[in-house]
């Protein structure tokens, strides 16, 4: 790979020059016009709603977590400009192999809250995802799906097929082992796979400084010679045009790439997690203010194409999100054998042992009643 063989904005933000691509700044004005993505008005509108239907699915689902309805809940707040715009950048075919801090993302291949509820309630039935063509289960072992994305993208190659593979990992997830040895294979094969770091600045409560002494994490992508960018994780239309260019590159039969979206976790890592105890106030104050939907509103504003009554859209959107955690409250128990079953082709003997040990179990249990 020489620089010539790179897409041009992999060549002007060398990430071994620490450069980011951004294209809006935080008052939503225009910085960088060669770069803006030929987007029309619809298309921008769509994006932000989408953005922000994300922001009030995960604000209720945290308020359902604290009310004791589901289990340990993610937080996806001040994201969503990375989930949407790869979303609107994964097609129907591509794969998408997430983490757990991608719901836009889920959303717009086709998952719906209702299976993301299911999920966090514990009911197996939570990762099938029924709609959502060529989509992973959550991830919640750091690193361990980048192999997948990296598997998938061989036989992708093997077998020919015109599809990409989104996959995403955090910066703490980085210092795993898995992140280096898959994206070394990744290379070595030339699969088409987009690799997204989402930088949002603390593994629960390490900080990036001390994950890792490179310049910034797009770098890592020179030691496995495939190409590279650092981008404004807070800026749409940059994430935009990084993903879209990306996805056509990884098309063309030239192999993976590895983004790096530069962000920050509004919230905590997860409902278990007190922010308070490693970040400070004033910090969290001044990148809420910059935030990617307050950006993209100033960009829609300063444009003259705003007319949203965000009132009503909540209005609308809660009801929607409601009516599908209810249908995933009153959804039935599902059989302890799907716990088992899908392990395995044939079904290993300690875990048949397992499985019967269990059953041992619920048997004594309703005996006791």
């Amino acid at each position: 790979m020489t620089q010539n063989d790179l897409p041009a904005i992999f060549r002007e933000f060398n990430p071994i020059e620490d450069k980011m691509l951004s294209i809006i700044d935080n008052e939503g004005h225009v910085v960088n016009k060669k770069w803006m993505p030929a987007l029309d008005d619809a298309t921008i509108v769509s994006a932000y709603k989408q953005m922000y239907y994300e922001r009030v699915a995960d604000e209720m689902a945290i308020s359902y977590q604290r009310q004791g309805r589901i289990f340990t809940y993610t937080p996806n707040l001040g994201q969503e400009a990375i989930h949407i715009a790869a979303g609107m950048n994964i097609r129907k075919e591509d794969w998408l192999v997430p983490a757990f801090r991608e719901m836009g993302t889920l959303l717009a291949k086709g998952v719906t809250m209702k299976e993301m509820f299911l999920f966090y309630m514990g009911n197996e039935q939570g990762g099938s995802f029924q709609n959502a063509n060529h989509t992973l289960p959550i991830s919640i072992s750091i690193g361990t799906q980048l192999h997948h994305a990296t598997g998938i993208g061989y036989s992708v190659k093997y077998r020919k097929k015109n599809e990409a593979v989104f996959t995403f990992i955090g910066d703490g997830g980085t210092s795993e082992g898995d992140f280096s040895e898959a994206l070394n294979f990744a290379g070595v094969w030339q699969v088409p796979v987009v690799f997204t770091i989402q930088n949002n600045q603390y593994a629960i409560s390490v900080p990036t400084r001390s994950q890792t002494k490179s310049i910034n994490l797009a770098v890592k992508s020179v030691a496995f010679g495939i190409p590279g960018i650092k981008v404004d994780g807070n800026d749409f239309f940059a994430m935009y045009l990084a993903y879209q260019t990306a996805a056509r590159y990884a098309l063309s039969g030239k192999g993976p790439v590895l983004i790096e979206a530069f962000t920050y976790r509004l919230g905590a890592h997860t409902t278990s997690d007190d922010p308070t105890k490693y970040r400070s106030k004033k910090e969290e104050t001044e990148w809420g203010l910059i935030d990617p939907l307050i950006r993209l509103r100033r960009y829609m504003e300063n444009e003259g194409i705003w007319n949203i009554d965000v009132d009503k859209l909540t209005d609308e959107y809660k009801q929607q999100i409601n009516q599908q955690f209810l249908e995933a409250e009153q959804n039935k128990a599902y059989s302890h054998d799907e716990v088992f079953a899908y392990m395995y082709t044939d079904m290993p003997d300690d875990l048949k042992r397992q499985k019967a040990e269990y059953e041992q179990f619920l048997s004594w249990k309703e005996n006791r009643k």
